[in-house]
């Protein structure tokens, strides 16, 4: 049946609109009938790694503005209060050790009071000397009897795992049953030894010493 034209008309109208209709569900659904689709991974965001921790506590230091009241020069050093007390006074009873024995003594008794103070190879190289025959012989003959003290000078250097003290070691020295005194100064590096404290090194402060060590 042939249509007139104002049908015709009327026909198209309706096919435009149900394209357009068509075409905008199209559009708003998209391939996947109106379901949500992930995005390719190549489109995704990616995260970065993370950066290195920050410290949550500021390391040592000064900041605030310095005075001669508050002013803590521990805090510049690698040694605390504590520490830097405890190296002193280690310094100081090894000098008076050091410098106390007698002729009728066993060497190794001696060599047993210097043991919990010092690290193992000075120990034993003191212990060489003190053993020597000829000056075990002659602290005999003359009847040596030595007290030692000590006195704690200054700080010869500061390293980040050793103290180098000044220490004049003073000596009441009975020989042939007449007392004299004697005094003479060394240079004692203290070094931390594990979790401890220990003399490192012991020598007249004249002859030069290591600093740190290690």
């Amino acid at each position: 049946m042939e249509l007139s034209d104002g049908r015709r008309r009327l026909l198209f109208a309706g096919l435009a609109v149900v394209l357009a209709a068509v075409g905008v569900y199209l559009t708003v659904a998209g391939p996947g009938g109106g379901e949500e689709t992930e995005e390719p991974p190549a489109a995704q965001a990616t995260t970065p790694p993370p950066g290195p921790a920050v410290p949550s506590v500021a390391p040592p230091g000064i900041s605030s503005t310095i005075t001669p009241d508050s002013f803590d020069i521990y805090r510049l050093l690698p040694f605390p209060k504590r520490d830097f007390a405890a190296a002193a006074d280690l310094a100081q009873r090894f000098t008076a050790a050091y410098g106390t024995y007698r002729y009728d003594e066993d060497p190794q008794a001696y060599v047993a009071r210097l043991e919990p103070l010092a690290t193992e190879e000075l120990v034993t190289q003191i212990a060489r000397g003190v053993s020597a025959p000829g000056l075990l012989e002659q602290r005999r003959s003359e009847q040596v009897v030595a007290q030692g003290t000590a006195t704690l000078d200054s700080v010869r250097d500061i390293e980040a795992n050793s103290i180098i003290f000044l220490v004049t070691g003073n000596q009441q020295l009975t020989r042939n049953g007449q007392t004299t005194h004697e005094s003479k100064r060394f240079a004692v590096t203290v070094s931390r030894d594990g979790n401890a404290l220990r003399v490192y090194a012991f020598e007249p402060a004249d002859a030069g010493q290591a600093g740190d060590t290690g």
